[in-house]
């Protein structure tokens, strides 16, 4: 079920969850939609309409999430920035996330955020700007064990945690041949849990020595039990995230790909990135091709 609850911000200057990647209602849209249109919006019918509607999934620490009443996080924040020079209102519309690709082109808003990943399925269907966040795959580890565990090949004898069907999950048969290839042996063992917490849990107890997530799901574990974890990088290859937009919205693309570009020169996407994840994220310049 969408949710059609709003927040209403002034674009100023600081005015999920694994993402369900396999998710049925993402997949489902043909490429343009039924309801494409044959021209598509740029920054100035944004402009002339007073208001930027970005769909979002208010669930997603530290994306986008609720304080009470409120929206807020990291593509809140950003989402201001993004938008200002239009001198817009910027709508935070809290969305099913199974849903949400259909939602834009059912013209329900004009942009998704909120860390939609690229994938072969989504660019085929869905306008990319360029990264605007990181989504890789990393290691946590216990912070006591930061100094033997500085790269992938510290795990080799050790126990990798994975949830069941993530993207841990189907990375760990690459991990385990590249750890032998590196250092002559594998994992000792690699269990596999039906959530993360779980698996963060094990880590806690000493049960496995590392689990694998999407870094800044990471970054919220760490904040949330400060000095108790560590973060691997490096672990997987690099993925990103990028801003959703309509097939034919092509000049509405020029423009957020240029507001990127600006607030990567002008270093205030990286602070944004260091106030809610802790770090300065590695974004790509381009949007990842797929074979």
């Amino acid at each position: 079920m969408t949710r059609s609850m709003t927040r209403s911000i002034t674009a100023g200057p600081l005015s999920r969850r694994a993402l369900l990647a396999g998710a049925t209602g993402l997949l489902a849209l043909p490429v343009l939609g039924g309801a494409a249109r044959a021209q598509g919006r740029g920054p100035e019918d944004l402009r002339k309409a007073g208001v930027a509607r970005v769909g979002c999934e208010a669930a997603y620490r530290p994306f986008t999430f609720r304080e009470g009443s409120r929206i807020v996080g990291y593509d809140v924040d950003l989402a201001g920035l993004l938008f200002q020079p239009l001198g817009v209102k910027v709508e935070m519309v809290d969305t099913a996330w199974a849903g949400v690709i259909p939602a834009l082109y059912a013209g329900n808003f004009d942009a998704i955020m909120t860390s939609l990943t690229y994938t072969k399925e989504r660019v085929q269907r869905v306008g990319y700007t360029i990264p605007y966040t990181e989504a890789t795959q990393e290691l946590l580890i216990r912070a006591g064990d930061a100094a033997a565990i500085k790269s992938l090949d510290g795990m080799a004898g050790k126990i990798l945690g994975v949830k069941l069907g993530s993207a841990g999950d189907t990375m760990k048969a690459g991990l385990e041949a590249k750890l032998k290839a590196a250092t002559g042996k594998g994992f000792s063992e690699i269990k596999t849990y039906d959530d993360h917490p779980s698996a963060y849990l094990a880590l806690s107890q000493g049960s496995v020595d590392g689990v694998i997530n999407a870094l800044p799901t990471l970054t919220q574990v760490t904040k949330d039990a400060p000095g108790r974890y560590a973060i691997v990088r490096d672990i997987g290859p690099r993925n990103w995230a990028g801003i959703g937009l309509r097939k034919e919205d092509t000049a509405l693309k020029e423009f957020l790909d240029g507001r990127i570009t600006a607030l990567k020169a002008s270093g205030e996407i990286y602070a944004l990135q260091e106030k809610w994840f802790g770090i300065r994220m590695q974004l790509a310049d381009t949007v990842p091709t797929f074979s």
